[in-house]
């Protein structure tokens, strides 16, 4: 267990776990924290094969020399916590942070994880030194945040020399062709209007959604698949990396894409230059949906 660095200004006490709540003030935007808190608070459980599929496609591109019992491991933005749980057998310890009432869901999806610590804080006050973990990942968050560039140089500031950072951050679709565009741009129309409904509105028009919307493409991607199609050609069908998805995790990202008010995309040299500027080297991108993860080591 990795010590603070301040002092919590409350705790909050579940059923399994008292947690400790740090400022969240900074670099956040209010209404997209209280959106996740609502979102994991309805989607607070994940079966072991759900977890671990969707773990397979994001940490894929993590060497295996990095993920060892003495690696230190900070999950910024942990939402429910399931890629803590992914990697609780992996690595020696995992802080969680977010700012968010989805620690409360956090703390029912790890219990049992001894190796494992969760706190209230926002990514603009992350409550422990620099230069403190061998690891730092942050999956799907900080293209929610309204500087994602300083949201990287935080994540990097707590990293040790030669540690790595793991990053998820919304691409803006450089590497699609003209139609995939253009149907994003309805739906992030679409968003624009969902995102403003009140809770269980938005939660219930979200799961048509997922109807709707995402299983038409997972449907033709899975008979695609059946008939060994190559996945070159796959890849083509929009939303085709929910086709091996259970309908939990489609319902899960509808919410998440749709439900939420702030959201930012990124082109690759975009990030790049973000992890550069926060002292990162070595940095590489996943070839594969979803785009982009990428791994940097601090320099």
């Amino acid at each position: 267990m990795i010590p603070y660095n301040q002092s919590s200004v409350s705790t909050l006490q579940t059923k399994e776990r008292k947690i400790d709540v740090f400022s969240v003030e900074g670099n956040v935007d209010n209404e997209t924290v209280k959106s996740f808190g609502e979102e994991w608070t309805a989607f607070d459980s994940f079966n072991e094969t759900e977890i671990y599929n969707a773990g397979d496609n994001y940490f894929d591109i993590v060497p295996e020399t990095i993920l060892k019992h003495i690696t230190n491991a900070l999950d910024v933005g942990c939402g429910t916590g399931r890629w803590s749980y992914y990697l609780s057998e992996k690595v020696g310890f995992i802080e969680c942070i977010d700012p968010s009432e989805a620690v409360i869901a956090a703390s029912s999806l790890l219990s049992g994880k001894n190796n494992i610590r969760i706190s209230k804080a926002g990514v603009d006050n992350i409550p422990f030194a620099d230069g403190t973990f061998d690891f730092v990942f942050s999956l799907g968050v900080l293209h929610h945040v309204p500087d994602t560039k300083k949201a990287v140089h935080a994540c990097v500031q707590k990293l040790k020399m030669n540690g790595h950072i793991l990053l998820y951050l919304y691409y803006n679709l450089e590497n699609r062709g003209l139609i995939f565009k253009t149907l994003f741009h309805l739906s992030n129309s679409l968003r624009w209007m969902v995102s403003k409904l009140p809770g269980a509105i938005k939660r219930f028009v979200c799961d048509l959604l997922a109807i709707v919307i995402y299983m038409p493409f997972v449907i033709v991607s899975r008979i695609l698949i059946k008939l060994n199609l190559a996945a070159s050609v796959v890849s083509r069908v929009p939303l085709s990396w929910y086709a091996d998805k259970s309908f939990n995790i489609i319902r899960n990202d509808s919410l998440d894409r749709f439900g939420t008010p702030l959201e930012q995309r990124f082109s690759k040299q975009q990030i790049t230059d973000m992890l550069i500027h926060a002292g990162c080297t070595d940095i590489v991108f996943a070839d594969n949906a979803p785009f982009w993860r990428v791994i940097a080591k601090k320099k």
